[in-house]
């Protein structure tokens, strides 16, 4: 599992001139799986997620985390973070879960988020 983290002031998603998902101040999480990825795997994100403390306190200082900043979550599914570059100049996918394994994961991985987070969580449309 690999994710991108990135700290917001807000956040969209939009497919076919529609958004689908939107939050104010938060997290953008772009979440990649592969195949062998599993429940330990899922429960280290989250509370690492959670745990982050990227938020600036009184002080200037990034010492805070989402739930002291009463931040939202938005996860968008992004297989290609698991791009093969080395070689060639086409990238490889091959590491990236295959749909059958991936859909469930990023489902229990939003759900996570959501029951452990206390905070909206927004997510995007996993798309095939």
């Amino acid at each position: 599992m690999r994710v991108v983290v990135q700290r917001v002031k807000s956040a969209s998603v939009v497919v076919n001139a529609k958004e689908v998902s939107n939050i104010d101040k938060g997290l953008l999480v772009l979440a990649g799986f592969e195949d062998d990825d599993n429940e330990e795997d899922l429960n280290w994100m989250v509370g690492k997620l959670l745990r982050l403390r990227i938020f600036d306190d009184a002080d200037g200082l990034m010492n805070l985390s989402i739930g002291e900043v009463d931040g939202q979550i938005l996860v968008v599914s992004q297989f290609t973070l698991h791009a093969k570059t080395k070689k060639g100049n086409r990238p490889s996918f091959i590491k990236a879960a295959h749909p059958d394994i991936a859909i469930p994961l990023y489902n229990r991985f939003v759900q996570r988020l959501k029951s452990e987070s206390g905070t909206k969580v927004g997510e995007g449309i996993f798309s095939l």
